[in-house]
């Protein structure tokens, strides 16, 4: 390609390239910048960060049922509205800093977002004025004032300046950690793998104090301490990012992520009416006409040609073949900027498989904790009570000690067996813990049932203790599914765009939380009728039916499952290469700076 073309697709690196610099924006040194002494100080902003929003979030609904004075289903639909905004504009976070910003500064920027939101909630939970008045939502039948109006109004704002800021935190996090481990060092690429298990690591510390600690002081001292703590926490967490400064690799940003896809999409619709290639040594190859196997300058990998989406194929077809005419970057494509593109729609069923997963999250954070809530709290002694949102440290208490227990025993046996350096593929992870999740809603159903039942024919309350096997099963099945979704995503993603695929796996957590709140209004609906309220109608779970909603996420769950296997297999079928390679030839052609995974290893 001559260096006119060359100019014409100076954009399309954004899509691709990667380059790491220190914070004055010089070239890193292996033996300074980078690594797990980068990392560790990523992985402290995440484990004070999900301290600070675990101890809200998972305790919400408390608050906003008995201070905010809002009904039982209305208080879960804003508890789930929240954390599903939060997880929806983990987007916006991953544009801004692939796109322009870079992932420190926005991590720093909106850290400091969110700390004011923090310092908000508290000051509205202290001072009286900001809040209904004291009134006994469950003793007057839900009949207390609710908050309105410039109530209400500082509430929302604090709680979506929270929002804001922890949403585009969250993948930035991941990706900066992550970041951290340069590809072209086989030793430090090898511990990606170990990377996220430790992240997944911190991130269960941080959950176990948040509700264990966090909720009990929101308990006893009241919400406004809770919510002072978590700004404190959240502060700690700023002061850990910005201590590593001078450690971090940082991937400066390449410009618009999107302008690269569109031309992709610009140019197969364009070219529409042309015949697809059957051979792939018909298409526009970019720089490999000259024998570069790096596709665009700056170090980037060339991907090889696939069978999936065929209709992109004409995006890298030449107008008329044979032609020495230059074609517009908009109207001819190169092959690897065509399969990233692939890559991106291809991964899409699989983003989507996770979404009930995720729906059975939100009822553990908003209808287990008032499940609780309803039952005996008392443990050991009449003076010791278990708050409700702290059943949910039970899984992650576990996790604490299964998760090193994977990482130094599970993942060097099973490394030994498949070949695999993570032990087990991400696809694989994130099959069992779908599976696995479908028995949680089993056990919630089961146990409702049971306490419903002793409430109502003997008026006795059973312990708190028996609600305690569907947050563990639950934390289980999150242990494959939430650290093999972002595993397998970031390894997706070329230069340019980690933050942002990275950004995709927690809309995931936002469309499973939005769909809850969809499934309690259509539940509802579909099952009221003019003499009775419907499953999730009431105030009162022993008048509600939560256990027949259980089941239909159970139900949910099950079907999901099996729509994972059908395209997890798709999948691996659609990722073979159209050319043959020798016996051990990876699928990507590696640059000496770019880290990335070949889809049959990933697979």
């Amino acid at each position: 390609m001559d260096a006119e073309s060359r100019q014409d697709h100076k954009g399309d690196h954004s899509m691709f390239a990667e380059a790491s610099v220190d914070w004055r924006g010089k070239p890193c040194k292996p033996n300074k910048h980078g690594g797990m002494r980068a990392a560790i100080f990523v992985l402290g902003i995440q484990g004070f960060e999900i301290m600070a929003i675990a101890a809200v979030g998972n305790n919400l609904i408390t608050y906003v049922f008995n201070e905010m004075h809002f009904s039982l289903s209305k208080s879960a639909n804003i508890v789930t509205n929240f954390i599903g905004t939060i997880f929806l504009l983990s987007l916006l976070g991953g544009f801004l800093s692939d796109s322009y910003l870079g992932s420190f500064w926005t991590m720093l920027i909106f850290g400091f977002v969110e700390l004011s939101g923090f310092i908000l909630l508290s000051v509205q939970a202290h001072l009286p004025q900001l809040r209904p008045p004291q009134c006994d939502m469950k003793s007057n039948n839900g009949e207390c004032l609710e908050a309105k109006g410039f109530q209400a109004t500082i509430f929302f704002l604090a709680l979506y300046l929270v929002a804001l800021g922890s949403g585009c935190l969250k993948p930035n996090m991941i990706a900066h950690g992550a970041d951290q481990f340069r590809g072209d060092d086989p030793k430090q690429s090898k511990k990606l793998s170990t990377y996220f298990n430790t992240a997944y690591f911190s991130f269960c510390a941080g959950e176990l104090v948040a509700l264990t600690a966090l909720v009990w002081v929101q308990t006893r001292s009241g919400m406004d301490v809770g919510f002072g703590l978590s700004a404190a926490a959240m502060a700690m967490g700023l002061i850990c990012l910005i201590s590593g400064l001078f450690f971090y690799r940082n991937k400066p940003p390449q410009g618009t992520i999107f302008t690269p896809i569109a031309r992709v999409f610009v140019a197969a619709i364009t070219k529409r009416k042309q015949v697809c290639p059957s051979s792939s040594d018909i298409i526009h190859r970019g720089q490999n006409d000259a024998s570069n196997h790096a596709m665009v300058r700056g170090g980037a990998c060339n991907l090889r040609h696939t069978n999936r989406f065929r209709f992109l194929d004409k995006a890298c077809m030449k107008a008329e073949e044979g032609s020495n005419m230059r074609e517009s970057p908009w109207k001819l494509c190169t092959v690897t900027q065509v399969e990233q593109v692939k890559i991106i729609l291809s991964v899409i069923p699989i983003f989507a498989c996770t979404i009930i997963f995720n729906t059975i999250l939100a009822q553990l954070q908003t209808f287990s904790v008032q499940q609780g809530s309803s039952m005996n709290t008392k443990l050991l002694t009449s003076s010791f009570r278990i708050p409700p949102a702290s059943l949910q440290a039970i899984p992650y208490l576990m996790l604490l000690v299964l998760v090193p227990l994977y990482e130094v025993g599970f993942v060097p046996l099973a490394r030994k067996l498949t070949g695999n350096d993570a032990g087990i593929t991400p696809l694989h992870r994130i099959g069992v813990g779908l599976f696995t999740a479908t028995f949680s809603m089993v056990a919630a159903a089961l146990v409702e049932k049971k306490r419903r039942d002793a409430a109502l024919s003997s008026d006795r309350l059973l312990s708190i203790l028996w609600i305690a096997p569907q947050f563990l099963i639950f934390g289980l099945s999150e242990m494959f599914t939430a650290v093999g979704l972002i595993e397998f995503f970031y390894k997706q993603a070329l230069g340019g765009m980690q933050s942002f695929l990275t950004a995709m796996t927690y809309c995931s957590y936002s469309f499973g939380f939005f769909l809850s709140s969809m499934l309690v209004s259509m539940v509802n609906k579909i099952t009221s009728s003019s003499s009775k309220g419907g499953w999730l109608s009431d105030n009162d779970l022993n008048k509600d039916r939560l256990d027949l909603f259980y089941w239909l996420l159970a139900a949910l769950s099950l079907l999901n499952f099996g729509n994972y296997l059908f395209w997890s297999k798709w999948y691996c079928s659609s990722s073979t290469p159209t050319t043959s390679q020798p016996d051990g030839e990876e699928h990507l052609s590696f640059s000496s700076s770019k880290h990335a995974e070949v889809e049959n290893i990933l697979l």
